[in-house]
């Protein structure tokens, strides 16, 4: 399994980071260690002071694919989740200063929470779907699908011209505006369509 995120998806995310608007999708990977395990709390790494949330909706593959079209996208998945790309913002401004790779910004243990899982037929528009992070009991970054630059069928179309999709891969599709510091104590939670997906303690 292999986890695959998408960056600069949502033009007011790009705008609050100062980041150039992409030309193309910006994807970068994340190892399957980083995956928080389930009922566990997250722990802020000590080599960071300042690791953000951003929360975004999840695909999961169903099965193997290469080259997939778009039109043929949708055939790729039956699943949809919410889960949190934590990142070490302070580790990812000196690694984006050098020129160098993220992975050790956006790859470290515990740096993917993955939530629960329901069906895409539960959904009337999947470019339509409404999903938020609170934290403390507070909204702090609210999404919809069909703001995405690119949708989940484009991503799919487009991961799948340089990586072979195979059952159990996870796309993350990108975060909205809002993104910000977890601090010791903070609890989080994501809410999809009016349901929690996810909840953690940060420590």
């Amino acid at each position: 399994m292999k986890i695959i995120c998408i960056g600069r998806n949502y033009t007011e995310h790009i705008k609050e980071l100062a980041n150039e608007r992409p030309i193309d999708p910006v994807v970068f990977i994340k190892p399957d260690s980083a995956v928080l395990p389930k009922e566990q709390d997250f722990y802020i790494p000590e080599f960071s002071q300042d690791v953000h949330y951003e929360v975004e909706v999840l695909v999961k593959i169903k099965k193997v694919g290469k080259h997939i079209e778009k039109k043929f996208a949708s055939n790729y998945y039956d699943e949809v989740g919410l889960g949190i790309d934590f990142t070490a913002r302070d580790v990812q401004s000196q690694l984006k200063q050098k020129g160098l790779p993220w992975e050790k910004a956006k790859g470290f243990d515990g740096a993917a929470v993955i939530g629960e899982w329901v069906p895409k037929s539960d959904f009337r528009d999947i470019n339509d779907l409404n999903f938020s992070l609170i934290k403390n009991g507070e909204i702090v970054q609210q999404g919809n699908t069909g703001h995405m630059l690119w949708k989940i069928d484009e991503l799919i179309s487009y991961v799948s011209k340089y990586f072979m999709l195979k059952k159990g891969d996870i796309i993350f599709t990108g975060t909205p505006a809002g993104v910000g510091k977890i601090t010791t104590n903070d609890y989080l939670s994501g809410v999809l369509e009016g349901k929690e997906l996810f909840s953690l303690n940060i420590k």
